[in-house]
């Protein structure tokens, strides 16, 4: 979808269709799919709040989805604890970015996790 803008739920379609991932995850992969692609602006402005020198449009494809995967669980999915899809997050960095990918996620997430953990206990 970065590359090939549309529906988000007919791409998730196709992709299951070419490559079969197992049924019992297709729900919560749809769901994050779908809203991720509708809450990108402001996942994204978030990742820009929270990365020092870096525009979002500078950033590693790679890199940019992860964080805002993590960034919706975080946000839209109670049933993940956040410290889960952090960890997760860093080790797909590690695993599929660059050598730099794993710290570059763990700072951006930090800093929104300890952001949005500080405006709860403020009660914002």
């Amino acid at each position: 979808m970065e590359y090939n803008p549309g529906d988000p739920g007919e791409s998730f379609e196709r992709v299951c269709e070419s490559f079969g991932p197992p049924k019992e995850i297709r729900p919560y992969s749809r769901e994050v799919v779908v809203g991720v692609w509708e809450n990108r602006t402001d996942l994204d402005r978030l990742i820009s709040g929270s990365s020092k020198n870096w525009r979002v449009e500078r950033m590693s494809r790679v890199d940019i989805n992860i964080l805002r995967i993590a960034i919706y669980e975080v946000l839209y999915m109670k049933d993940v604890p956040p410290k889960v899809s952090i960890d997760e997050a860093v080790e797909l960095g590690k695993r599929y970015g660059t050598e730099e990918s794993g710290a570059f996620i763990n700072g951006i997430l930090d800093h929104i996790y300890n952001q949005l953990k500080a405006e709860v206990d403020q009660g914002g």
